[in-house]
Order: structure tokens, then sequence, then C-alpha cells
């Protein structure tokens, strides 16, 4: 898939990201109820699975917005992917461990769907197995935390300070007054992305979940 490189000025935010980059580094975490009431339904009704539905409404969102394809390439230069592909956690029942799955990106849900599926059949189950192999950088993580629900959550890594695709949580939906809730925690680098980004991330993500 191809980078494109841009410039901090061609970005069109070459002072913020100079300030949260070199200044004052900062990354964040955002966690927000999300309303997967239809999204189960409508998946259940195709006779899919809901976490591979949620995966795929995420991704679609995700690559509907330059800000969260941003990374850096091989060489450190900042620019964006056209396009970008989940991987995300598989938990081995047997082992109590997790491995790591990426799934090729398609926006037809049907093709996407048999892509998981597959790679469920050869990469996933309850024996321990080892991570797919990646074939390139232009990825973005998604775990799931699916025996407990929360109300923040706040992810640190070492490096996080050059790390700038976004990486989701996803929690235990629960049911509250007839709709099903879901959180999903998103953490962000500030110097590509800022809440009024996370804010209409979230807009779009609800918007495809409710017309699934």
């Amino acid at each position: 898939m191809a980078f494109h490189r841009i410039t901090p000025a061609e970005s069109g935010r070459e002072d913020v990201y100079r300030h949260f980059m070199e200044d004052a580094p900062c990354t964040y975490n955002f966690t927000a109820e999300t309303d997967v009431t239809h999204l189960r339904t409508a998946a259940k009704a195709r006779g899919a699975k809901f976490f591979p539905a949620l995966l795929h409404c995420i991704t679609a969102s995700v690559n509907a917005f330059c800000e969260f394809r941003m990374s850096f390439d091989a060489e450190g230069q900042l620019g964006y992917y056209d396009s970008v592909d989940p991987c995300y956690t598989v938990f081995h029942e047997n082992a109590k461990r997790f491995s790591d799955v990426w799934t090729k990106f398609d926006g037809d849900f049907d093709v996407f769907y048999a892509r998981y599926c597959e790679d469920m059949r050869q990469y996933g189950g309850a024996e321990m197995k080892p991570s797919k192999p990646y074939e390139g950088e232009n990825l973005f993580n998604v775990s799931c935390i699916p025996w407990a629900s929360f109300t923040g959550f706040d992810l640190n890594l070492q490096k996080g300070y050059r790390w700038l695709p976004p990486i989701f949580t996803v929690g235990k939906y629960f049911e509250r007054e007839g709709m099903l809730v879901l959180p999903l925690a998103v953490r962000v680098h500030h110097a590509v992305c800022d809440g009024y980004h996370v804010a209409l991330f979230l807009q779009d993500l609800q918007r495809r979940m409710d017309t699934f």
C-alpha cells in the first residue's frame, strides 16, 4: 500500500505538530460509550459474528480520516497510507495467551468477513498459535477485553511519542435501558490528531454501526 510523505507544513498544522512532537510530546487516551444495538442484531441476521462486524466498522472509519492513517516510514519521514488494515488480538483459551492476527481490509463486508474467517481458521482456536506474519507496515492495532467493561482505559507505550497510528481497546458490551453499550478506548498522538478528529471519528463510527 502506498505511503505518501508529507512535511509538517503540508499537513496544515505545522505549529501544532512541532509543539506536540518536540516541545511537549503528547499522546492521549479517549474512552467513549458506543451504541452497538443495531450492529449486533444486523450481524446476527447476516449470520456473521459480532467482533468482525465491529472490526469492519472501525476500520472503515479509520480509513475515512487521514489523521488516523498517519505514520513514519522506515527512514523516519512523516506521511500517511492510502489505506490501513486492522491488526487485532486473538485469545487462545487453552494457553490463556494472545497472538496477533491482521486481516486485509475491504469495503465490502462479505469480502472482509471471508478473509477474517480464513485468518481465524489458520491462526485462531483454543491452542496457542504464532502470530500471523506481517506483510506490510500499514496496520493499526485493536485489542479486545470481552470479559470486562470499563469507563476509562489508559495505555502507556515506552516509545509511544514516536507512534502515530491509533490503538483501540474494546471492552465488554452491556445493556442499559434496552440499548447495548460498548466501551471503546482510542489512543492517539496529539501531534497529528486532536480531540476534534476523535469526535468526528466516533460520529462516523456510530453512523456506520447504525446502518450496518
